[in-house]
């Protein structure tokens, strides 16, 4: 399992262009098992309340996202956005695969 800690995502839905989601931390999970590799995205601290609100009453959850590290590396992907509200956080579990576009 590999960690690292993102300083800005971005994200699309539905008919919204890309706009950044802003949090307190966030970092980027990927799981090799068996060959594959699994990815996901946990927020905590994100302040937009009427965003994760709209994800919790949505039948459509998916998301386009460009996540963006700490050491400036970004990667590109598609996911699923499940909010938490009450604790002001979410997880973008990854649908596919993340494509590493630059450090």
């Amino acid at each position: 399992m590999e960690t690292t800690p993102l300083s800005a995502i971005t994200i699309s839905y539905e008919e919204e262009s890309f706009r950044a989601l802003s949090f307190r931390k966030a970092e980027l999970v990927v799981v090799t098992q068996y060959g594959d590799k699994l990815w996901y995205i946990d927020a905590e601290g994100i302040d937009d309340a009427g965003l994760l609100a709209w994800f919790g009453s949505s039948e459509n959850i998916r998301v386009e996202l460009v996540a963006t590290a700490e050491d400036g590396g970004q990667w590109q992907g598609t996911g699923y956005l499940h909010p938490n509200e009450h604790n002001r956080a979410a997880a973008i579990r990854g649908d596919g695969e993340l494509t590493y576009l630059q450090n």
